[in-house]
């Protein structure tokens, strides 16, 4: 059990996909205005990992056993469909988050970040509860990731910020010191 709880934490804060590995950039970067869009977002990415992790675990263990070459298409497709599947049912569900995470919802399937996850999960051996913990933590991570972001730059809205940082600038600013303070938890372990 101890196991599964420092791959949860060590994927959500550690090795965060995208404050210490740089992954999942996007998102981060074009949904992070807004602190309810942000975790709608990571809600939703959250969701495709943990699927993802359970495909990859399947597809390791009793398909791609003896086609080791076939493990990157394989996972490609399997996440794209995952993501149509989301965009799919936040279309039937909820058309304003639609809207609101516009173009960023389908660039879910070129996030990194999940593409990342399954590649990880099986370079590291894990198996299926170590896999789950592993995309829980670092769905709740990329969740964190944006909620902070978004929640900086709605703060940043109300600041006297110079002409010269506003917008991109201040993004970047933003986004490189979140990216510092994370790394600093780089001490506490090494990958898992």
């Amino acid at each position: 059990m101890g196991d599964l709880v420092w791959i949860l934490l060590s994927a959500m804060v550690v090795n965060n996909f995208t404050l210490a590995l740089f992954l999942g950039l996007c998102p981060f970067m074009g949904v992070s205005a807004r602190v309810e869009t942000a975790l709608r977002m990571g809600l939703a990415n959250i969701f495709v990992l943990v699927i993802t992790s359970l495909c990859a675990w399947l597809l390791n263990s009793f398909v791609l056993e003896h086609a080791p070459f076939l493990r990157i298409i394989s996972f490609i497709v399997v996440i794209a469909s995952l993501v149509q599947i989301v965009e799919m049912a936040i279309k039937k569900f909820s058309p304003v988050l639609f809207q609101q995470l516009g173009i960023f919802l389908p660039l879910i399937t070129t996030n990194c970040a999940i593409l990342g996850l399954a590649i990880f999960q099986t370079n590291r051996g894990y198996g299926l509860f170590q896999g789950l913990a592993f995309a829980v933590g670092a769905g709740l991570g990329l969740t964190l990731a944006l909620v902070l972001m978004a929640s900086i730059r709605e703060d940043s809205e109300r600041a006297t910020v110079p002409s010269l940082a506003r917008g991109t600038a201040l993004v970047m600013i933003i986004a490189g010191s979140l990216s510092l303070a994370f790394m600093g938890f780089a001490g506490l372990g090494s990958a898992t």
